[in-house]
């Protein structure tokens, strides 16, 4: 093999270095892709003209991409809901709710994340959110601490999976499928998972109350009335919302750019009937809204620099080759793309394995026969989603769990990151299992596109 057969080997070692020095995501992708770029027609195995095709691809892929334009609508959307305060209204409606369950704060809380999941897929907002509002009032009851924040890690995550998660409309587009596709596969896998939680959760706190303490019986409100009425102006409100936007997908009354609209005007609408939307309130929501789409886009910018040049210089045959020379089946290749999916995410953020590595796997995934087991016709749509449930784990494996950081930033100094890592290993193992059963029983995923959509 010569030395330019392996220059897209040498951009991946490149991009592990330099992930590690600390600069911005997008610089270094972007900086990588432009750099050997030059070096490559430095030695004449790049043309001239293929430079000036980036900018073209990065216009015609992105700027003018209507699909992306769903994730700043779904960022403002549930930063509205956070920012407002209907998510702490929520959450202590679900305290009063399950006050008299094992383990009813962090089923609470467990459940919150998962309605929080379907408003927005920022998971950075949803970890420190949650932690602001539920691990002190856990620690103040007496929760087992690794319980309490693995809890809010774990569920905080969500987001990732669960409809309308940005991950997968950047999913569909990288893949060239319906994000409505997407939408409709992610809904089971994402509920399933919470479940998992929930239920392992209600065992461990009935086997050892202790890690648990029971609510207060008096907690909440003291007639059946009043409580009715904390449920319709607190817990039917964002549940109605999320409803519409999905809802609307799935019917197909609407695209997921336009269900994004509908989002964020309906968080705006809640803000305002709950007395809580202010100049104040909107201006921080706007503000947080355009710098988290800026930095995403900035990052698309660079990825797809990287990715255009990788595939120039010959990057996609070379991992193919890789990969099928070792010989292993069709299944024995798709757990190893899992395994390095799982691996790159002790490393790696979500996006950047997302808009390096799923382009490269995918045509590798869409080759292979799965015979009965998945049909040729969904085999790309399952394997987005068993990556999307993989990725999760991302989040929450050291050494750079991004939860975990954004945790320990705004938890109180008494809660140390060691106690943050053994609350997360049950969780993780969890999320191990939630993709076993998707890699074994793939209508999980598939049923609702398949039943919807045929």
């Amino acid at each position: 093999m010569e030395f330019v057969d392996l220059l897209p080997a040498f951009m991946f070692l490149a991009l592990a270095i330099l992930l590690f020095t600390g600069l911005p995501v997008a610089i270094v992708l972007g900086g990588i892709g432009i750099g050997f770029a030059y070096f490559a027609l430095s030695i004449g195995e790049f043309r001239e003209a293929w430079i000036g095709l980036v900018v073209g691809r990065i216009y015609g892929g992105i700027v003018e991409n209507l699909v992306l334009v769903a994730i700043p609508m779904f960022i403002y959307m549930g930063t509205m809901l956070e920012k407002s305060g209907v998510a702490n209204d929520l959450l202590h409606t679900l305290q009063v709710l399950l006050r008299r369950v094992p383990g009813g704060l962090a089923l609470s809380v467990t459940l919150m994340g998962t309605i929080m999941a379907a408003t927005t897929g920022i998971i950075g907002a949803s970890v420190v959110m949650m932690t602001l509002l539920a691990l002190p009032v856990m620690l103040t009851r007496g929760y087992n601490v690794p319980l309490a924040t693995g809890t809010i890690a774990a569920s905080g995550t969500l987001g990732i999976l669960i409809p309308p998660s940005i991950m997968l409309v950047i999913m569909g587009d990288l893949l060239s499928i319906s994000v409505g596709s997407l939408f409709l596969a992610a809904v089971f896998p994402g509920l399933v998972l919470a479940l998992c939680y929930m239920l392992m959760i209600y065992i461990t706190c009935n086997i050892k109350p202790s890690l648990a303490p029971p609510l207060p019986e008096d907690m909440g409100p003291s007639s059946r009335r009043e409580l009715w009425g904390m449920v319709f102006k607190s817990f039917i409100p964002p549940i109605a919302l999320i409803v519409l936007v999905l809802g609307s997908i799935f019917a197909g009354l609407a695209t997921p750019t336009e269900a994004s609209g509908i989002g964020a005007a309906g968080a705006t609408l809640l803000a305002l009937l709950n007395r809580r939307l202010n100049w104040s309130v909107l201006r921080e929501v706007l503000e947080r809204s355009a710098l988290t789409g800026a930095m995403l886009f900035f990052i698309f910018v660079g990825a797809t620099a990287f990715s255009y040049v990788f595939r120039r210089l010959g990057g996609d045959p070379m991992i193919e080759g890789f990969i099928f020379a070792f010989g292993l089946g069709d299944w024995g290749i798709l757990f190893i793309l899992m395994a390095v999916v799982f691996f790159l995410g002790f490393f790696f953020d979500w996006i950047e394995i997302t808009l390096i590595v799923l382009p490269v796997f995918a045509p590798i995934v869409a080759a292979l026969d799965f015979g009965a087991h998945v049909g040729t016709e969904y085999v790309v749509v399952w394997f987005a989603i068993l990556v999307a449930v993989n990725l999760q784990t991302s989040f929450l494996t050291p050494p750079f769990g991004f939860a975990l950081f954004y945790m320990k930033g705004v938890a109180p100094p008494s809660v140390r990151i060691q106690a943050i890592y053994r609350g997360i290993i049950p969780f993780v193992l969890v999320q191990l299992i939630g993709m076993l059963l998707v890699l074994g029983f793939p209508q999980i995923a598939l049923w609702l596109p398949e039943t919807l959509l045929e």
